[in-house]
């Protein structure tokens, strides 16, 4: 039995119950990096070059924490988890693309590095290949790997389908993984909906984003996000595009904040983004542009190390209290 790590961050927030129900299924233990600290992102500003974006930084710190505990750590190069031929070529961003090669430089006595490349955009059997690479590199059988791989999968639909009902991925993961009791969803009489868009490891990590949607729950705001919309939801916006993103995530954040404009009952769009972060700069401003013409109140946070809690607070505040003003005024 192997000790796998995974890092808490990035692709963890939408496949750990994948990876998690897979290794685990293998027989070996699966160990977790904690919620990201303050102690991990000194770590991961240390090891990171000084232009990085603050995602690869923290992941940079994940990484180190887990260097004594683990003896494989789990680093996939993430190249593309669909095909999406009808709307343009789309890859995860070059982060995930170089993300084992950065790794195993910047810590040389790490342990190995399981960075099977993971393109399911080849064909129905490409994730059976996938699983079948990453067992022979832990030593399992192939008849194994591909039991392993089925459950797995089943696991992840059950994943998809409690986002899709309202949940979000912390509170599913709780649901599949630890048979935790599902809180019921209150709606609030007269109460304010918003969508909050961006990248999972921006929008779930409360450290990164410095506890945005605590803030938003103690307004009594109910909550969206994009991945809660199915993959056939976000595709429709896609079609109304004359061209999509190239990059996975962008792609979603984008559909996900133009489904969002055109809901009636969601009041507000509010857009965590990554300070440095190339694509989704180019994200920020298509959807502050669509968010003008559609005339739907949008506000972006922008993050990176230095961001402070009571600086977020402020204009989370501020953008509530416009939202009920412009409620009761219509």
């Amino acid at each position: 039995m192997a000790r796998v790590g995974i890092p808490h961050t990035l692709a963890y927030f939408l496949y750990y119950p994948f990876w998690k129900t897979f290794f685990e299924a293998l027989g070996h233990e699966v160990v977790v990096s904690s919620p990201t600290t303050r102690e991990i992102l000194d770590l991961g500003v240390e090891e990171t070059v000084n232009d990085a974006c603050i995602p690869i930084k923290i992941y940079h710190g994940h990484v180190a924490s887990l260097l004594d505990k683990s003896d494989f750590i789990f680093c996939p190069r993430l190249v593309s988890v669909r095909r999406h031929g009808d709307f343009g070529s789309e890859t995860f961003c070059p982060k995930f693309l170089g993300l084992p090669d950065l790794i195993r430089l910047t810590f040389p006595k790490a342990p190995p590095i399981i960075d099977t490349r993971i393109d399911l955009k080849q064909g129905k059997k490409e994730l059976e290949s996938i699983c079948l690479e990453v067992g022979d590199k832990l030593g399992n059988s192939h008849q194994d790997s591909l039991t392993a791989c089925r459950k797995a999968s089943q696991v992840h639909r059950q994943f998809l389908a409690l986002l899709e009902q309202g949940k979000m991925p912390p509170e599913a993961m709780e649901i599949l993984l630890n048979q935790a009791q599902p809180v019921p969803s209150q709606s609030l009489p007269g109460g304010l909906s918003i969508a909050v868009v961006g990248y999972p490891y921006a929008v779930y990590d409360p450290y990164i984003n410095v506890g945005l949607l605590n803030m938003l729950a103690k307004e009594k705001i109910k909550v969206y996000t994009q991945d809660m919309l199915s993959d056939k939801i976000l595709n429709r916006e896609a079609r109304e595009l004359p061209k999509s993103m190239f990059w996975y995530f962008s792609n979603r954040a984008v559909y996900g904040g133009l489904h969002f404009m055109k809901k009636a009952d969601i009041d507000g769009i509010i857009h965590v983004t990554a300070f440095a972060c190339g694509p989704d700069s180019m994200v920020d401003r298509l959807l502050e542009i669509e968010a003008h013409r559609r005339n739907k109140p949008y506000l972006s946070i922008s993050i990176d190390e230095h961001t402070g809690e009571s600086g977020v607070r402020t204009r989370i505040e501020a953008f509530v209290d416009m939202l009920r003003y412009r409620r009761d005024k219509t």
